[in-house]
């Protein structure tokens, strides 16, 4: 008997030593074994359980793959439970099975990727979502599916699409419902949007009614009316009946389902007419799959086997596409000399103890090479093609957009991965370059829920007695703009007219409450104020609220309904026009250049004229007397002396039209002096002021205090003050006696103190563009709303009568009065002044090139009829000489002119003998006639 034991022990030796040697040889195994795990019985399980097993069939009917190996593949029900999906998982590391496809559940496979990681056996999920199954932590784990991620994001850029701002998350709180949600807050917050609430709903099977109920109560208080619901079908289809039940399905809600419902209704339609009244006007996603050739096929053969009563949903086709996944790899382990075989895991074998057999399971050492495989592998299966990016994640994730309306659904769009959302299909973008752009994003019309087709809001003011606490400060100066009645929480005031008539014309009703924000002694900080926004003690706030940046990146602002900015205040006096008045249109600068400029061009004009122009030549002083004339005669243009030389022409034509725009401007200047009365101030704007160390004032809380700190201006010259009362005595007293030389403050304020103060005036430009608005949280639609709002009173002259209302004042009697321009400077005229010069400098040099011309001609002939050279005082002399002989074309003109002369004292000889000749005649003729 013992001999038989040792036979038998013999041939299991012998046959695992075969075993062994045949798995390094060439030759491949009869037979490879897979495992798969899943609910047999769920929404996911029942067709994906048909499409393994369709697939087993296709392969191994292939003589192409795996080459006369067979496929096995080993079914494990998981039974809807993450525990026995473990325990099926664990029972595999007992056998000799080189792969796994499943787990179907993401919290399973949070689990079981651990003991593949240990036992490097590649699994293949083909329904786990979690997009936290990372590939870095879990390597031997493989999603044939899309992860989540990319789900979430799709749904962010429909919220973004249509322009909502927050929505509320309904979840199973397990590791698939938490880490989904948790994606989606992050890809909407990229977005600036954001769940306002989270409600998590109890995974286990004992959920009920009543527990759901509970949750969607709080969940209908809150503001938002975007829902996303991830959820699982059972506890999914229980949330939409309780809402249903509830009139959370009406008008002005909107419903958007993560993949799990279009699984439902791609395998299980129809549904009850029932069912579908639950869902109406949800929007779905579906994993997108590509039309083609063989997909059809597989329709067509699917529907012959489930006799029509199941359908094809996108988890049987990832399920179909897993098999041959694996098949491929498996082919291509084989091809590269691949050996399976098991070893045993020295760690398991420690643990002593325990009854749990842990060392039954055994390491694959092929794992990792079969690995490499299953990530390289490259082919186009019935779900598209099937190639892993770098992270692991299958190429081009894309979704179907479906809106279930009626007894059934209809697609409104795609979103994908590469060109966002759609209404063509994403395959005719990918050989085009992205296109991400807002223009190209497009949906088809919705119907949303209460059979609305207008897209609906997306929030509403929440429903739990809650009254907007809104923030107004308590002013003790311009109290046109607000103002508290005396022992109450009522304002009034041009800023809160325009408020109310704003919440007026929204087309539902905004509760709310005005709080009281200061000490009531000394105007509040606006920017404290606005701060109490993100502290959450406010929900908005109203007032004369400046729009600047520090302001804007913690707070959002509707439209502004005051144009606003800074402005410089300052005290004038009147100037009188008295008899000097007719030298105040230029400057003192100006007026020296304009005489000097006279006397220069005197000057060129009689060097270039002097030798040949018998008009510039004489004595001295005669000589100087010409200069002086002819340079003054100019600005009159009353010159009586001819200019002969090219060169002299062109000098005088160029003065003479500067002359004419300097006398132009004089003339403007000068009437503009003495027809309006000109008020003077020493401060000219803001850049004056800078340039000074006079103390400057500002009122109490306004952001101008910081702004004048930012642009350089000393905290030490800074003087607050509280009341145009104060503006007034410290701009009268001035810096000498303690008072300001300017105030700045804002544009309205300034108008309404100069409304009745006039003795200032504002100098210089405004030197900040803002404007007033009210202040919401960020993101909040309310200051989407009341923008909307604020326009419209602008358009109808609503906003125009309120300001009439509050602000209209009698103004000042000096609108015929304005504040002394600036005189006209010299770098007004600049560049005339430098043509002209130029002008000048350019004859000169043309003319002493050619004086020094001729005196090298003369020098040279000097040379040869003396025969030596001459010393350099004679040398000067002669260009002296040069410079001053007359010339000969000045001979021939003047002789031409003399000539001109006496042949019209000729002519008027002749014509005087003409007339005393006819006079003789005539009376000769008459003598005639009396004899």
């Amino acid at each position: 008997m013992n001999g038989v034991w040792i036979l038998v022990s013999c041939l299991v030796c012998f046959g695992v030593s075969s075993h062994g040697l045949s798995g390094n040889g060439t030759s491949r195994p009869a037979v490879v074994n897979v495992g798969a795990i899943f609910t047999f019985d769920s929404t996911i399980g029942r067709v994906a359980k048909i499409a393994i097993q369709e697939a087993v069939k296709d392969v191994n009917s292939n003589s192409r793959v795996l080459q006369g190996t067979k496929l096995v593949v080993k079914l494990q029900n998981s039974n809807c439970s993450g525990f026995l999906g473990m325990v099926g998982a664990l029972k595999f590391m007992e056998t000799d099975v080189v792969a796994v496809i499943g787990p179907q559940s993401s919290v399973v496979a949070h689990t079981i990727s651990h003991v593949a990681n240990e036992l490097q056996v590649p699994f293949l999920s083909f329904a786990a979502t979690d997009p936290t199954l990372s590939s870095l932590q879990f390597p031997y784990f493989l999603r044939t599916t899309q992860s989540d991620l990319y789900q979430m994001t799709a749904i962010a850029e429909i919220v973004e699409y249509y322009g909502w701002k927050e929505v509320i998350a309904i979840f199973v709180d397990d590791d698939y419902g938490r880490n989904g949600v948790s994606a989606l807050d992050d890809t909407l917050a990229s977005r600036r949007c954001r769940i306002s609430y989270k409600a998590g709903i109890s995974p286990g099977a004992t959920v009920t009614r009543g527990d759901i109920m509970d949750v969607l109560v709080k969940v209908a208080l809150m503001e938002s009316r975007v829902i996303v619901l991830h959820a699982y079908p059972t506890i999914g289809f229980m949330v939409l009946s309780v809402a249903h039940y509830l009139g959370m399905m009406g008008d002005g809600y909107v419903w958007i389902s993560t993949d799990w419902l279009t699984g439902v209704l791609d395998s299980s339609s129809p549904l009850p007419q029932d069912t579908m009244d639950t869902m109406q006007g949800v929007l779905v996603l579906r994993q997108h799959t590509p039309e083609s050739e063989n997909k059809r096929a597989f329709s067509s053969r699917w529907n012959k086997l489930t006799s029509g009563l199941l359908g094809l949903n996108s988890y049987a086709l990832n399920a179909y596409d897993t098999v041959w996944l694996v098949a491929h790899a498996i082919d291509s382990f084989f091809n590269q000399g691949g050996t399976i075989s098991f070893s045993n895991d020295t760690k398991l074998q420690s643990v002593e103890g325990s009854n749990l057999h842990l060392e039954a399971m055994s390491i694959f050492d092929g794992g990792p090479l079969l690995l490499k495989n299953l990530l390289q592998s490259d082919f186009v299966g019935l779900t598209g093609p099937l190639k892993f990016s770098p992270d692991k994640s299958l190429i081009r994730p894309a979704y179907d957009i479906i809106n279930v309306i009626g007894t059934g659904f209809r697609r409104v769009g795609y979103w994908s991965n590469y060109s966002g959302l759609s209404i063509l299909p994403p395959e005719t973008f990918y050989s085009k370059p992205p296109d991400r752009s807002s223009s190209s994003q497009k949906l088809y019309s919705v119907v949303w829920p209460g059979n609305n087709v207008q897209k609906p809001r997306g929030w509403v003011f929440p429903n739990n007695g809650k009254q907007l606490r809104i923030g107004v400060p308590i002013r003790v100066s311009y109290r046109e703009f607000v103002s508290q009645f005396q022992g109450t929480n009522n304002f009034k005031g041009f800023c809160i007219d325009v408020f109310t008539a704003a919440v007026n014309l929204l087309p539902y009703a905004v509760p709310h409450q005005f709080v009281p924000y200061g000490n009531g002694h000394e105007n509040p900080s606006y920017t404290d104020m606005v701060k109490l926004i993100t502290a959450g003690k406010f929900d908005g706030v109203v007032g004369d609220i400046a729009i600047v940046t520090n302001r804007t990146r913690i707070v959002d602002f509707t439209q502004p309904y005051v144009a606003s900015g800074l402005v410089v205040v300052a005290p004038f006096q009147k100037l009188n026009s008295g008899g000097w008045a007719f030298l105040r249109p230029f400057s003192a600068q100006m007026w020296g250049v304009i005489t000097i400029f006279f006397l220069f061009v005197g000057m060129v004009v009689w060097i270039l004229e002097h030798r040949i122009n018998d008009e510039f030549r004489g004595p001295p002083k005669q000589q100087l007397i010409t200069i002086l004339w002819f340079s003054l005669s100019t600005l009159f243009f009353a010159h009586r002396e001819n200019t002969v030389s090219t060169l002299g022409r062109m000098v005088l034509i160029i003065w003479l039209f500067v002359v004419l725009i300097i006398n132009s401007s004089y003339t403007a200047s000068l009437t503009s002096i003495l027809t309006v009365q000109q008020l003077y101030s020493p401060i000219k704007g803001i850049e004056s002021l800078k340039e000074t160390d006079e103390p400057i004032g500002f009122q109490v809380g306004s952001f101008a205090e910081r702004y004048l700190e930012e642009i350089g201006i000393p905290k030490s010259r800074l003087v607050a003050l509280g009341s145009p009362e104060q503006y007034a005595t410290a701009l009268q007293r001035g810096p000498a006696k303690g008072g300001v030389a300017a105030v700045v403050d804002e544009r309205p304020y300034v108008e309404l103190f100069l409304s009745n103060q006039c003795k200032f005036r504002i100098v210089g430009q405004e030197f900040t563009k803002s404007g007033w608005g009210f202040a919401f949280p960020r993101d909040s639609p309310l200051a989407v709303d009341l923008s909307t709002a604020i326009l419209t009173l602008s358009e109808n002259g609503d906003l125009q009568r309120i300001h009439d209302k509050w602000l209209a004042r009698s103004a000042c009697s000096l609108d015929n009065a304005e504040l002394e321009s600036d005189r006209l400077h010299l770098r007004s005229f600049s560049g005339l002044f430098l043509i002209c010069g130029i002008a000048c400098f350019i004859a000169l040099l043309i003319y002493f090139l050619q004086i020094l011309r001729k005196f090298h001609r003369t020098s040279n002939a000097e040379v040869v009829s003396d025969g030596q050279t001459t010393s350099r005082s004679k040398r000067l002399q002669t260009l002296l000489s040069l410079i001053d002989e007359k010339s000969d074309k000045s001979n021939r003109g003047s002789k031409r002119r003399k000539i001109d002369r006496s042949i019209s004292d000729n002519i008027e000889i002749d014509l005087g003998r003409d007339s005393r000749w006819r006079e003789r005649e005539s009376q000769v003729s008459s003598q005639n006639e009396v004899l």
